[in-house]
């Protein structure tokens, strides 16, 4: 039979034979163990399969084997549980601890033990990270059984060699998503119509978790508690190997690695690893699939230069990342170019896949081994060779933006110290490539095509202001955060509180005291004065609490700041008297009362949920602020006048006339649009504002070079501005810069939305800096034509009210501490920025 016609049987077999289809190789099996057709009532890939059943069946698995144990390491925002199995020999688990102790000796730089092929292989087989890929976790529910219930031989040598660490379901609230929508359309007969509702989700779609976020992006930025309790898990443990398997579209077939050529001029992470280890691998799944009839491709489209990834973050923890892409079936069955593809089917890849990982580990234990011992050794050696011996970093104004800094680089296990009123990184320690990660910056790449971003220098994430050293005086190692943020307790007063604008977090304290009734003003202009601290200068944006023009009694307004404070540890202080020592009084025009935000924002197909979730997730945990989502389907009937902002993300909007009109009139009355990204483009292309976009430079008569169509991906590709990070010119007298007192600070742009300066010369907030690029991969072309034409962020007057106009997105992944401000602003501020005309 050839492998066409045997790729056909395995898609018909999957709907016609039991579940032997999946793993008949490895019998016998235990009868004592429940197999997951018996536990669940219906066999795998007849239906998809709730989390919380996942979650049962491997605790029957702990219950009734010795074989296995169950942990849980976190919980998501919705509060289903993360858990782990581990899979190994009776004896291995009585022994666990020892031979723990005895796998992170291979990684103690201070240690030079040898015996390689003496300790188990620690196995991370990870799975479902995009809840809308839901192959894995069926196929992870069939290895768990395979690996606690086979009696064959091959799998009791897995046991005696292995610690495998089974995580069925790493985004168990985006695959809950997705697992109600394909099961609530499955039909019977089933449906393979691709126009078939089951195959197409509805708006946000399962991939992400509660707040949309793309928890396959978060290894590194460590946001979410998804992220987090798997980061906390990982480095008690360093797994040798840990799997990422994913879905892909429909028409395709199967990927494993290696990978396309990592983007990076010089990788930091060993050749070794995307070489030597993922050719041994990949010779191992080719041979699988091949036994089994399945197409698949490697080295192409997929990379891992982003150190974010399930697949490249464990590359650089000395492990080995391995990448697997199945064509998906986006539901029970569907019809393809190649035949009808089934759920089952997309499942048995999986699942032989996983068989396979633990074979090739098992096989190669000392190898493993001996390049994890490797890899953090090589990691001081390079230090040394490095002219950089450390980072140093400092804020003199915003202790809690400093804070959430030092806790990614802590989450990291990357060692920080105290040093001369600020803190330090050496580069001397076992984390070296992970302070890399964090602070390098590159301008010259091999590559020009990226899966991904091209810039991840997380220190500009946080607007850090860094820089290398040579000189290490270190002083207290930082183990925790826990007090880091030290404030002057507030002491109470009859006059007047003022709250230092430059903190991350007061913000959020402004949210709070007017959510509590009080009024709260903002200076627009600096000023000095005598507080209960001593003399004191404030910057533009300081909050104001004047004590007599409350509705509430000074008692329970110094309660109030009180409590504000302790809540989000921001400075405060009380103040005797409005005739300040230098700049405005309290009383001035100059100081003016903010307004409650009344936000809203529009969510629905064609919105990129991304950027959505975004927003949510900012106001929701850090700000304690509500915003109404609205659905575009429901857009007529909202009462526009409940509110007083209104936020459109980037997306595609197909608003009629009545509805422009609409939201032009709303704005006109004194509200506040506030428009990201492409949002940015369709308010100008739709005329709502009058602004425009740099001209792209169109030469009708110029000759047109003829080149291969089989570099079109490439050439075209390398034109998109897929993730960087650039430097604006700030202007921080303008309120939607209050809180900044840098002049320069770094943006993160991954679109090609290329704002002009406003006419308008008190407008353009910022604008791209002359020697703008600091991280990642631009064309030259986009720089001369576009970048140092174009403005990051400018003010549109639209009647009484205004457009913000952002070209960039300030809240990029929930963790662009150094630009989230210039968002709030725009919320908390906005309606009381009067553009000149």
């Amino acid at each position: 039979m050839s492998k066409r016609l045997l790729f056909l049987a395995l898609l018909f077999s999957a709907n016609t034979f039991s579940q032997d289809y999946f793993f008949e190789k490895y019998r016998p099996f235990n009868e004592a163990i429940p197999s997951p057709e018996e536990f669940l009532g219906y066999g795998i890939g007849e239906r998809h399969t709730r989390h919380d059943l996942i979650v049962a069946y491997f605790t029957k698995l702990a219950e009734v084997s010795n074989r296995a144990t169950l942990y849980e390491y976190g919980q998501t925002y919705e509060g289903r549980k993360l858990v782990m199995l581990t899979v190994t020999t009776p004896g291995n688990h009585a022994n666990l601890s020892d031979i723990k102790a005895k796998h992170l000796a291979f990684n103690d730089v201070n240690q030079s033990v040898t015996n390689y092929d003496e300790v188990p292989i620690f196995i991370n087989l990870a799975y479902n990270v995009h809840g809308n890929e839901p192959s894995s976790s069926e196929a992870a529910l069939l290895t768990a059984y395979t690996l606690v219930a086979s009696d064959h031989s091959e799998v009791s040598n897995y046991l005696k060699n292995a610690i495998i660490m089974i995580d069925p379901t790493i985004n168990p609230d985006g695959r809950d998503r997705h697992t109600q929508w394909a099961n609530s359309y499955q039909g019977n007969p089933l449906v393979a119509d691709p126009a078939d509702a089951e195959h197409n989700e509805y708006w946000p779609r399962g991939r992400t978790n509660h707040y949309w976020f793309d928890l396959n992006r978060d290894w590194l930025l460590g946001i979410h508690p998804e992220s987090r309790g798997k980061l906390t898990w990982y480095h008690q443990w360093y797994p040798n190997v840990v799997t990422d398997f994913h879905e892909m579209g429909s028409q395709s077939s199967y990927f494993f690695e290696p990978m396309k050529t990592n983007g990076s001029l010089n990788p930091i992470m060993p050749k070794e690893n995307y070489e030597d280890l993922n050719n041994l691998f990949g010779d191992y799944f080719a041979k699988a699939l091949d036994s089994i009839g399945s197409f698949y491709f490697t080295k192409e489209v997929f990379d891992g230069t982003y150190p974010g990834y399930g697949s490249s973050y464990p590359d650089l923890q000395g492990g080995l990342g391995l990448l697997f892409e199945q064509a998906s079936s986006r539901g029970h069955k569907q019809t393809t170019a190649f035949g009808e593809i089934t759920f089952p089917f997309t499942i048995r890849n999986q699942y032989t896949s996983s068989m396979t990982t633990v074979k090739a580990a098992v096989e190669n234990k000392a190898y493993l081994r001996k390049y994890q011992q490797k890899f953090f050794k090589s990691a001081l050696t390079n230090a040394t060779k490095g002219r950089i011996k450390g980072y140093y970093f400092k804020d003199d104004f915003d202790q809690n933006r400093v804070k959430a800094f030092i806790d990614k680089l802590l989450l990291h296990k990357v060692d920080v110290y105290q040093q001369d009123n600020g803190y330090v990184v050496p580069t001397n320690q076992p984390q070296y490539r992970m302070v890399q990660t964090m602070f390098e910056t590159y301008s010259k790449y091999q590559d020009s095509v990226y899966y991904d971003a091209s810039a991840w220098s997380v220190a500009n994430f946080y607007n850090m202001k860094y820089r290398p050293t040579n000189s290490l005086n270190l002083g207290n190692k930082v183990e925790s955060t826990e007090n880091l943020v030290t404030n002057t307790p507030v002491v109470a007063s009859d006059y007047a509180y003022i709250l230092d604008y430059d903190d991350y977090n007061a913000v959020a304290a402004l949210h709070y005291l007017q959510s509590n009734g009080l009024v709260v003003s903002s200076s627009f202009k600096p000023f000095s004065t005598i507080t209960n601290a001593g003399q004191k200068s404030f910057n533009y944006g300081a909050l104001v609490v004047p004590v007599s023009l409350q509705k509430k009694d000074a008692k329970a307004v110094f309660e109030l700041v009180a409590k504000a404070q302790k809540k989000f540890k921001i400075p405060a202080f009380g103040v005797e008297t409005g005739y300040n020592t230098k700049g405005i009084d309290l009383g001035s025009r100059y100081v003016s009362p903010l307004t409650k935000p009344k936000a809203m924002m529009l969510i629905g197909d064609g919105v990129r949920s991304y950027e959505a979730g975004e927003v949510w997730h900012l106001l929701d945990t850090r700000v304690h602020m509500p915003i109404t989502k609205i659905p575009l389907r429901n857009f007529n009937s909202i009462r526009f006048d409940n509110y007083n902002t209104l936020v459109m993300v980037s997306g595609r909007y197909n608003l009629t006339t009545s509805q422009l009109e609409r939201i032009k009139t709303w704005v006109a009355k004194g509200n506040t649009l506030i428009t990201i990204g492409t949002a940015t483009k369709w308010a100008i292309d739709k005329k709502l504002v009058k602004e425009s976009l740099v001209p792209s430079k169109q030469d009708s008569t110029a000759t047109v070079s003829r080149k291969p169509y089989v570099d079109a991906p490439e050439n075209i590709g390398k034109e998109e501005v897929g993730g960087i990070i650039l430097k604006v010119d700030l202007d921080v007298t303008h309120p939607l810069a209050f809180g900044y007192r840098d002049q320069q600070i770094p943006v993160y742009k991954n679109n090609s939305i290329w704002v002009q300066p406003s006419k308008n010369e008190y407008a353009t907030v910022a604008k791209y800096s002359k020697d703008a690029h600091i991280d990642g991969f631009i064309t030259e072309k986009n720089k001369e034509e576009f970048l140092n034409k174009a403005a990051s962020l400018v003010v549109s007057k639209m009647g009484r009210g205004r457009a913000i106009l952002f070209a960039d997105n300030p809240n990029f992944r929930g963790t662009w501490y150094g630009t989230n401000r210039l968002f709030l602003n725009a919320l908390f501020l906005g309606d009381k920025i009067d553009v000149p005309e």
